[in-house]
């Protein structure tokens, strides 16, 4: 039986710069399996690229809704993504 596959590149807003919300993420994506990258944007977002099995992904994009302690997020955007070229592990990047 083959596993769906998912890919959503997201945009996540509000406080969530200075509160460790990307090795968090990170942390959230390893357990969940998944692969992609998350970074910090300049206009104060995070954004990431979350790929693996859909209900993997729909779990950690209902993660991101509420984010680590001490974050405050005000909305996440996601639009989909392709699977196809998306190296495995998950990384932070600047």
């Amino acid at each position: 039986m083959k596993v769906e596959a998912k890919a959503a590149l997201v945009r996540i807003t509000g406080r969530v710069q200075g509160v460790g919300f990307r090795f968090w993420m990170r942390g959230q994506a390893q357990r969940l399996g998944l692969s992609g990258w998350v970074r910090n944007d300049a206009d104060g977002s995070v954004a990431a690229l979350i790929c693996g099995p859909t209900a993997a992904v729909n779990t950690m994009l209902e993660r991101c809704r509420i984010g680590p302690l001490g974050a405050s997020v005000a909305d996440v955007k996601t639009e989909t993504a392709l699977t196809e070229g998306v190296p495995p592990g998950f990384c932070v990047t600047k």
